[in-house]
């Protein structure tokens, strides 16, 4: 099952189990089983810390789970944990023996005080690139804690289960039998959802600390630029950040990014946190800013969050990037999972020998459209122009494929469905004005992107597309108030773009600092 290599590293890994584990297969007569019956002998091989069980009696098959031994198994896999998930098989494997995962004191005391009953299941697909976090870290939580339990099952070797749960997107997590959340979480967030003290006893530590010179609010690459820059200067600095890492969270591969030939998103965050923690740098994860309270000259600005607490800072970088554009019509928030997505790399998979839709001409439309062809049954592009916007390379290569159609001129009015799950959209033929219909399983929005800003409404200055208005050194029409990356008026929604204005806006507070007579650390500054 595993090559040479693989089963080196393998055996490295398995030299570092605390205490003996069991392997618990439930497995019949498919390929499917026999290939997991290799994926287990290969682990338990080398290892006399490891025992193989043929004896499960778990209904999805094949599945296998892993405890230590003369204790309930807590993890779990209903699939084959390769590709993506293998580094999910490791670490579960290192930590059901007892080996202590890689996060604070704090978050550990944190799960194990959890009380009640927590049964988890998480959809996945191989493909997936989000998914893999969102296993890791409910595995952490049921390796931690006795009273939790979690299995990972791959759509697609459990359709009839993903139908019958009308499972459109993943990952897709189920909390004791009904659903809990979709898309990329964070163990932060998750310990979020189910502590239900944890945002009170959050925001009460936030209204403790002292203000900041720069207070950076976002987590993206501009964001992680500019805590770099400030704490480079040897000045307070803090991070609020929604989502450490942000839109580059949800981007599978990154290839423009000078000097890094090819990286991933996911990677890329990990890295720019990391980076931004070799500096005193105060991150304040899963922190949503609600409104900016402007300060008087020489005084503090204020940053007030959803929570209710309230940051204050001499100047203060915005970084909120932007999200995905929806639609607007009818249905499309109703069907949000259920058959409209936003990320044709992650939901793909579900939607095999299918037909579906991407809305959007441009390059992430085309793109897109390629990716799904080579899955789906058909592939139809609608485009509001009366062309599409893509380069002529994605383009020559669209055309190429024969299961994919191009509808120009096409405005999306509505999503349909049948209450469930998605069965089809409406468009106007913006020639001919008339209304028609495509029966569909899915629909992928490819529109562009929409800045976090509302926020700043009626505080800083917008542009009529939503986007913070900022001059050469990315200050905002509010003294002592800069901003950076997809957030902006800057052209060109790129990481390597985003960095440097990051870097920028840092530079354009720190001089704004040292000119400002007024506040104590403006003295130290200029000391």
């Amino acid at each position: 099952m595993l090559d040479s290599n693989i089963k080196a590293q393998l055996k490295g890994y398995l030299e570092k189990l605390v205490a003996p584990i069991e392997l618990v297969a439930s497995l019949d007569d498919s390929d499917k089983s026999r290939e997991m019956r290799a994926l287990l002998e290969d682990i338990a091989s080398p290892s006399d810390k490891v025992a193989l069980v043929e004896s499960g009696h778990d209904a999805r098959r094949p599945s296998f789970t892993i405890g230590k031994i003369g204790e309930p198994a807590r993890i779990g896999f209903a699939g084959l944990p390769m590709g993506h998930e293998f580094t999910s098989l490791i670490l579960a494997l290192l930590q059901a023996s007892g080996y202590a995962p890689k996060i604070g004191e704090e978050q550990v005391e944190q799960i194990k005080s959890l009380t009640g009953e927590f049964r988890f299941e998480t959809y996945i697909s191989l493909s997936c690139h989000n998914c893999p976090d969102v296993v890791q870290a409910l595995n952490t939580l049921a390796a931690l804690n006795p009273n939790i339990r979690h299995v990972m099952i791959d759509g697609a070797l459990n359709q009839a289960e993903v139908e019958a749960r009308r499972i459109m997107a993943v990952p897709s997590v189920w909390l004791n039998g009904e659903p809990f959340v979709e898309g990329r979480v964070s163990l932060e967030e998750i310990l979020a959802k189910v502590d239900t003290g944890a945002a009170d006893r959050e925001a009460a530590k936030l209204a403790e600390k002292a203000p900041f010179d720069v207070l950076v609010v976002g987590g993206g690459p501009a964001g992680a630029a500019a805590a770099v820059y400030a704490a480079r200067k040897g000045i307070r600095t803090g991070v609020l950040a929604e989502r450490f890492g942000g839109q580059v969270m949800d981007t599978l591969a990154i290839e423009n990014l000078i000097s890094v030939p090819h990286t991933e998103g996911p990677k890329l965050a990990r890295a720019l946190e990391e980076h931004v923690k070799e500096y005193e740098v105060d991150i304040m994860n899963l922190q949503r800013a609600e409104a900016l309270i402007p300060g008087e000259a020489g005084g503090y600005h204020e940053v007030r969050l959803t929570n209710g607490a309230v940051m204050k800072a001499k100047s203060v970088i915005v970084a909120t990037g932007a999200r995905w554009r929806e639609m607007g019509v009818p249905g499309e928030q109703e069907y949000r999972g259920k058959g409209v997505a936003y990320c044709p790399h992650c939901d793909g998979p579900l939607f095999k020998g299918k037909r579906v839709a991407v809305i959007g001409g441009g390059n992430s439309g085309v793109e897109a459209a390629i990716d799904l062809a080579g899955i789906v049954a058909h592939v139809t592009v609608l485009q509001s122009g009366d062309k599409l916007k893509a380069d002529a390379v994605l383009q020559n290569k669209l055309m190429s494929l024969p299961n994919v159609s191009v509808v120009t001129n096409a405005r999306t009015t509505r999503v349909n469905g049948d209450g469930g799950k998605v069965n089809g959209l409406s468009y106007i033929d913006r020639v001919s004005g008339a209304s028609r219909d495509i029966a569909l399983e899915g629909i992928f929005v490819q529109i562009g992107l929409l800045p976090n800003t509302s926020w700043l409404k009626g505080t800083a200055e917008l542009s009529q597309y939503g986007e913070i208005v900022v001059d050469a050194k990315g200050q905002t029409s509010v003294p002592g108030v800069f901003a950076a990356g997809d957030c902006t008026t800057v052209p060109y929604k790129q990481i390597v773009i985003a960095m440097g204005e990051g870097a920028k806006a840092s530079l354009a507070a720190f001089d704004h600092l040292i000119r400002t007579s007024a506040g104590v650390a403006a003295e130290r500054l200029a000391a």
